[in-house]
């Protein structure tokens, strides 16, 4: 007979694991956030050494497109996280 099992108090109804993909959609806007802190930052460190200044609104456009990847390893990060405390 196949078919879901009905839900107990041992076992959860669904045993599946979270994927990077779902982990990343719930971690980008913190990511993205901490990407920009880092660009304007580095900005600064830039500055004091005599380069350009990067203002803080340009700090959050370039974190768009730079969170994504930084999001994508912190979602693999959480994930081997999760794996490491199943076991």
């Amino acid at each position: 007979m196949s078919g879901t099992k009905s839900p107990s108090r041992k076992a959860p109804a669904t045993e599946g694991k979270w994927p990077v993909w779902k982990l990343a959609i719930l971690l980008y806007p913190a990511t993205a956030l901490t990407v920009a802190i880092n660009l304007f930052l580095a900005g600064l460190i830039a500055h004091s050494a005599g380069f350009g200044i990067i203002e803080p609104v340009t700090a959050l456009v370039w974190s768009i497109p730079l969170g994504i990847p930084a999001t994508w390893l912190a979602g693999r990060w959480v994930r081997g996280l999760m794996d490491e405390s199943d076991d």
